[in-house]
């Protein structure tokens, strides 16, 4: 029996040696974490920064690209490290840390995703009450649940995983998961298991909820005119893409933790593992970025306004 202040760190076996494709393994890595601060931080400055996106939506968006760089920082930065280690350890206290950042990263997207289908069910379905029943302090108040609830549930998770007795420090995965740590516990788990599942079922409950949202809202949309439909799936389709995205990433990982997926290979198991903490702070800023007119266009007027300062930089420089 080994008691968990015994176990003073993890050791990954899912990593396997890349060969001559480690350096590369590190440029895409890093390459694409690059791609996640630039365009999610592009995102959060442009709804600051613009006045006409002061409005409930932009607010949420903007929580949600801030969860992209929470999310994707508890990742990354431990993966391009690990890619470049030829010993794929972590200290105890660091994995329990990804584990927070983990679950609370994934909590949050769901939390926020389920808020922005109130406000677009509100906006479409109840438009002149609108403007009464999403003010200032109900928009903070429902932007501090989205953040405050999971860290509070995420720490009572923690809170009994912490202390549990372990039998091995072996995590057959690339980075730290708070069922990989109940798998190795020596006793019983039965609390830990149905703590577990009354966190799923509050997720699966969110989804729910959303997608109830969503129905009401085509509902309306069948039944007006051709203007609302378009203005409906305009600001629709990049929630619903974004929440089918997660949703799929996150039955993934769940399928993965609870089955033996020892047929799959390798390379296939550490993907799917993977996608449920990458696809969305890669997928939102495109999706959001690119079919949302107001934020487009306020993002080249950002963007020429950097290239006209650099451009003129660089002439005081030369006189």
């Amino acid at each position: 029996m080994i008691n968990i202040t015994q176990v003073s760190y993890f050791t990954f076996a899912g990593y396997f040696d890349t060969g001559r494709v480690t350096y590369l393994c590190f440029i895409v890595i890093i390459a694409l974490y690059i791609f996640i601060i630039v365009a999610n931080v592009l995102l959060i400055v442009v709804i600051c920064m613009n006045r006409s996106l002061h409005e409930p939506m932009y607010m949420f968006l903007c929580s949600l690209f801030v969860n992209e760089l929470y999310g994707s920082t508890g990742l990354f930065p431990f993966l391009l490290i690990q890619i470049l280690s030829d010993v794929h350890t972590v200290s105890a206290p660091l994995c329990f840390l990804q584990i927070f950042c983990g679950h609370s990263y994934a909590s949050i997207e769901f939390s926020n995703l389920a808020f922005m289908s109130y406000d677009r069910y509100l906006a479409i379905c109840c438009p002149l009450q609108y403007h009464t029943r999403m003010t200032i302090r109900k928009i903070a108040t429902f932007i501090a649940l989205t953040w405050l609830y999971p860290f509070l549930a995420v720490s009572v998770l923690l809170s009994l995983s912490a202390p549990l007795q372990l039998c091995g420090n072996i995590i057959y995965k690339v980075y730290c998961h708070n069922y990989s740590i109940v798998k190795l516990a020596c006793f019983d788990t039965t609390v830990n298991n149905i703590y577990g599942i009354v966190l799923t079922s509050t997720l699966i409950l969110l989804v729910i909820l959303i997608l109830f949202s969503y129905l009401r809202i085509l509902k309306v949309c069948f039944s007006g005119s051709k203007l609302t439909r378009q203005k409906a799936i305009s600001t629709c389709t990049p929630h619903l893409a974004s929440l089918i995205n997660f949703s799929c990433g996150a039955v993934f990982e769940t399928i993965q933790n609870r089955f033996d997926m020892g047929h799959i290979p390798n390379m296939l198991r550490i993907f799917l593992s993977l996608y449920w903490l990458t696809c969305q702070p890669l997928l939102n800023p495109v999706l959001y970025g690119l079919n949302l007119t107001k934020i487009r266009v306020s993002c080249k007027n950002v963007i020429g306004k950097m290239h006209l300062s650099t451009v003129c930089l660089k002439q005081t420089f030369n006189m």
